[in-house]
């Protein structure tokens, strides 16, 4: 513990010190102290946990749409053994389509895909390769501008980092490395999860603020051009996100650096949402239509809908270029493909609205 203590102590002069090669920030979020990024994760982290096949059509009918929004990151895939998480066995072939017809936007949108291993990262960029494809194509006459993006991640507890990687959390630290180095090589921006930050199926809701902090800290130093802690489970509460958030701040790490990604299970979302807001938060993570749950996290529901998200901010007199209708309609149409409720409360409100005018 002492050695903890003294390492958190150090971490603001080691973030004095420059990284080679230097990170790389979405410079979206950073126009104005009102503007929130959101990364939509519905494709990913929204659809890995469905029970049944979903199409690959479906899967880019979704994506499409979700770039008409306004979004400008979205989690695209993930580069998975099949036998881990079988609704993402069509990644390779998202990728490819990605590349080759991107969607049409009014601006560049990041695809991020996850990878848990350098053998998930070299399977990307072998498909890269095969189609003459760089992480960064600028927006022509024909077609709108893309970046390539990958993220990784690391468990808060030694229990979750054995169940899901099946190695201890040093242990995926050191995974971690030879993906850095590859992805630098390539110029592919990346980002780093921190799962089960405020609570953990196994180890429960206690989880130690400072292990977050060090484990955070570790993947900046590592390379990581951001990083998103997730309240995989849904047990955090407004105390103690608070709390989380000001052990990061004591251990150096900028809230420029920093994404929260919140479960709603327990219905917390947008408080612990405002809480990171107020503490100087500018990226968080949703999924349209609350879509989500974790394969190893039984009983955790959707991440925080995209339209509660946005309808909350805007309401607070934050910018996302996110348009709450179009998300609206997304979220009542991949619900109803999916065959599963909408657990979105705004968008349902949404969409009613929108309906009720057309009867008018």
């Amino acid at each position: 513990m002492q050695h903890l203590r003294t390492r958190l102590r150090l971490l603001p002069a080691l973030r004095t010190l420059p990284r080679q090669p230097a990170r790389r920030f979405a410079t979206e979020a950073r126009l104005t102290s009102d503007h929130v990024r959101i990364v939509e994760v519905g494709p990913r982290d929204g659809l890995q946990n469905e029970k049944k096949a979903i199409p690959l059509e479906t899967k880019i009918q979704l994506i499409e749409k979700l770039a008409k929004t306004g979004v400008t990151t979205i989690e695209a895939g993930s580069f998975v053994p099949e036998k881990w998480v079988p609704q993402m066995a069509s990644t390779s072939e998202i990728l490819q389509h990605l590349l080759k017809s991107p969607p049409q936007s009014q601006h560049t949108i990041a695809y991020n895909y996850l990878v848990p291993n350098v053998k998930g990262l070299e399977n990307l960029v072998k498909i890269m390769d095969a189609e003459g494809a760089t992480a960064e194509s600028p927006a022509t006459e024909s077609k709108p501008g893309t970046r390539t993006e990958i993220s990784l991640f690391a468990a808060a507890t030694e229990a979750f980092s054995k169940a899901n990687t099946n190695c201890t959390i040093a242990e995926s630290l050191e995974r971690v490395r030879p993906i850095m180095a590859l992805a630098k090589s390539k110029n592919i921006r990346v980002r780093g999860y921190v799962s089960v930050a405020l609570g953990c199926p196994y180890e429960g809701p206690d989880v130690p603020p400072s292990k977050v902090a060090e484990i955070t800290a570790s993947l900046l130093e590592m390379g990581a051009d951001e990083v998103s802690v997730a309240d995989t489970t849904g047990m955090g509460t407004a105390p103690r996100t608070l709390e989380l958030l000001k052990t990061l701040s004591a251990a150096g790490i900028a809230t420029s650096d920093l994404a929260l990604h919140f479960h709603d299970t327990y219905g917390q979302a947008l408080v612990n949402t405002i809480v990171g807001l107020e503490h100087g938060i500018r990226v968080f993570d949703s999924s349209v239509g609350g879509l989500g749950g974790c394969p190893y996290s039984k009983g955790a529901t959707g991440n925080v809908a995209t339209e509660d998200l946005v309808h909350t901010l805007h309401s607070l007199g934050m910018h996302t270029g996110i348009d709450l209708e179009e998300m609206s309609r997304i979220g009542s149409w991949i619900s109803k493909e999916l065959g599963r409720p909408n657990d979105s409360r705004a968008g349902k409100a949404t969409v009613a609205r929108l309906e009720g005018y057309k009867c008018q």
